[in-house]
């Protein structure tokens, strides 16, 4: 269950939540988490990276969708060496618009997502790739 709270006047919404809490696997131990709520990226603006940008990357480049993630994701975000078999390492992102550096799910804000796929057309654009706005598209 998740539950976002208005910034005010939230007493009654308070009082609802405890009678859930209360009623909620009788029984088992229960885990509350709470934190300040952000925007994630929309689904919209997921489809756009994923079905307009890196499209349009990959059909100028011929590389995967997942690879030009990955670069992008390591020249937006940084890399780090990560051992794998064969006694060799590789460079991976530090994080990813889903994972934090811990590799936990961390889904960026709709601003943060924003000026990730900002930095995504100007790498285009500096490669004489075109990319898009989202307006633009469709």
């Amino acid at each position: 269950m998740i539950a976002v709270l208005p910034a005010t006047d939230r007493e009654s919404d308070i009082r609802r939540l405890a009678a859930v809490l209360l009623a909620a696997l009788p029984g088992k131990r229960v885990k509350v988490e709470v934190k300040e709520y952000r925007k994630d990226r929309s689904s919209p603006q997921c489809r756009y990276l994923n079905g307009v940008a890196y499209k349009i990357l990959s059909d100028a480049t011929g590389y995967e969708r997942d690879d030009i993630s990955e670069y992008l994701c390591i020249e937006y975000f940084g890399g780090k060496e990560k051992r794998v078999p064969g006694k060799r390492t590789v460079t991976v992102p530090l994080r990813t618009t889903t994972t934090d550096e811990n590799g936990k799910r961390s889904v960026l804000t709709a601003r943060e997502f924003a000026d990730y796929v900002a930095f995504v057309q100007r790498f285009a654009s500096k490669h004489g790739v075109f990319i898009p706005d989202p307006g633009e598209v469709s």
